[in-house]
């Protein structure tokens, strides 16, 4: 069975892994959902549970509420269908949906999540930004912070990704991704967007949650073998900033929740 596939360690969210799709929708208020024709109802039956579980425990490894999840409902997410050839999950700003294929993209959650995060802060974070662009590249490419606490503590998340403990040079993780962009005679590993998603994967999976249909492979992979995902000294100094970025968005949103109620 599906859902026997996946090692999870955390607290019960649901009864008895009755969680549907509709239930996901209704409670993280996702823009949309949209299942694949090919997606038969027993695999939707037993893909709902995971998805319902693994965004509960992306919300609580976050310190976050459900608006968090779905982008304050401009998230669509996408299971089985709008795939694209040998790509077993990806995100596409045009729409704001992140799509996750049958088979292959259960662990995928947490990377793909993060790009349609990147790209929905972009203009809350920076000024002028071009559209379609990621908060990450934006960063990169010197476009001015929008003047808040938040955005200090994001723009630290990328600096300490991006370049070494002083600040004043490539950090390793970046020389390794470029190293491997230049094997493959391509440039994808090195974008600052896909660095920083791979490095919140990295945040997610050593969280005390486990949930390996929410993320995987960040430490025994051949990509992580290859220095593809962050290392040591440095994957702590990047968790300990996410996490300290995430819980302090996570308690603005609640209390702005609390003042809504």
């Amino acid at each position: 069975m599906l859902h026997r596939e996946f090692y999870r360690r955390g607290p019960h969210h649901q009864r008895d892994g009755d969680a549907t799709f509709g239930m996901i929708r209704q409670r993280f208020d996702f823009r949309s959902i949209q299942i694949g024709k090919w997606v038969k109802e027993a695999e939707k039956q037993k893909a709902a549970p995971l998805f319902y579980d693994a965004l509960c425990d992306l919300m609580l490894i976050l310190g976050a509420n459900e608006p968090l999840i779905s982008l304050r409902g401009t998230l669509a997410l996408q299971y089985g269908c709008g795939g694209q050839p040998g790509v077993m999950a990806h995100y596409e700003p045009a729409t704001r949906s992140f799509s996750l294929a049958k088979n292959a993209g259960p662990g995928s959650i947490a990377h793909e999540w993060f790009h349609g995060f990147d790209h929905y802060i972009v203009d809350k974070a920076f000024h002028g930004a071009a559209k379609g662009d990621f908060a990450s590249h934006a960063w990169l490419d010197d476009v001015s912070t929008v003047d808040h606490p938040l955005n200090e503590l994001l723009s630290q998340c990328f600096q300490i990704i991006i370049l070494n403990e002083a600040g004043d040079a490539p950090s390793e993780y970046f020389k390794q991704s470029a190293l491997m962009d230049k094997k493959t005679k391509g440039y994808y590993f090195s974008k600052p967007e896909e660095m920083c998603a791979r490095a919140f994967e990295a945040f997610v999976q050593d969280a005390p949650i486990k949930n390996n249909f929410l993320v995987k492979g960040t430490k025994q992979s051949e990509e992580a073998k290859l220095g593809l995902y962050p290392q040591g000294e440095h994957r702590l100094r990047i968790n300990a900033a996410f996490k300290q970025y995430f819980h302090t968005l996570g308690h603005v949103l609640k209390r702005q929740g609390e003042n809504h109620d």
